[in-house]
C-alpha cells in the first residue's frame, strides 16, 4: 500500500453497513438484465462516504436528474450492453460526477477520495462526468472502452 492511500484511507471513511452495500451492489448487479446505478456523497464533517439514498436507478434519465447542479458525486453503474461480437459484457464502473460549476473546496474534497471509493467499491475503471446530460452518452463510451 502506498502512502497515499494510506493516508486516504486514514482522512475519509466507510461504515461497515456502507463497505456490505457496496459489496452486495457489485455482486447483485452482475447479473442484472438492466443499468442498475446508485449515487454516494462524501460528509464535509465527518468525511464519510455513503449512499446518498436508498435508491437505485435503472433509468439513465432518472439518475441525471437526481444529480446535484453544483456539487460532485460518485456514481456506482453496472450497465450490461452487448458487443459487436455478440457478446454480452456487464462493465462496473464508477462514474466521477464533477460539474464545472462546482466550488474548489468540493472538488479537492471529491478528488482526494476518488481512487479510494473506485478501490472500495472494486469497480473496473473510473470515468469523470461535467455534466447530467453526459450519461445519455454513456453506453456508447462503455461500449468504446471495451
Amino acid at each position: 500500500m502506498t502512502s497515499m492511500q494510506s493516508s486516504e484511507s486514514r482522512l475519509y471513511s466507510f461504515s461497515a453497513a456502507t463497505k456490505e452495500k457496496l459489496r452486495k451492489f457489485r455482486l447483485g448487479t452482475s447479473r442484472a438484465k438492466d443499468p442498475q446505478a446508485v449515487i454516494y456523497q462524501i460528509d464535509k464533517q465527518t468525511l464519510e462516504i455513503a449512499q446518498a439514498h436508498d435508491e437505485t436507478y435503472s433509468n439513465m434519465q432518472d439518475l441525471a436528474d437526481e444529480l446535484p447542479d453544483h456539487s460532485p458525486r460518485y456514481v456506482l453503474l453496472s450497465y450490461p450492453l452487448t458487443l459487436p461480437s455478440g457478446r454480452l459484457s456487464v462493465p462496473y464502473v464508477l462514474l466521477y460526477y464533477l460539474p464545472v460549476t462546482c466550488n474548489t473546496e468540493l472538488r479537492m474534497l471529491y478528488a482526494g477520495a476518488k481512487e479510494l471509493m473506485s478501490n472500495t467499491a472494486e469497480t473496473g475503471k473510473v470515468l469523470e462526468l461535467e455534466n447530467a446530460e453526459d450519461l445519455e452518452g454513456i453506453e456508447a463510451r462503455l461500449a468504446g472502452e471495451q
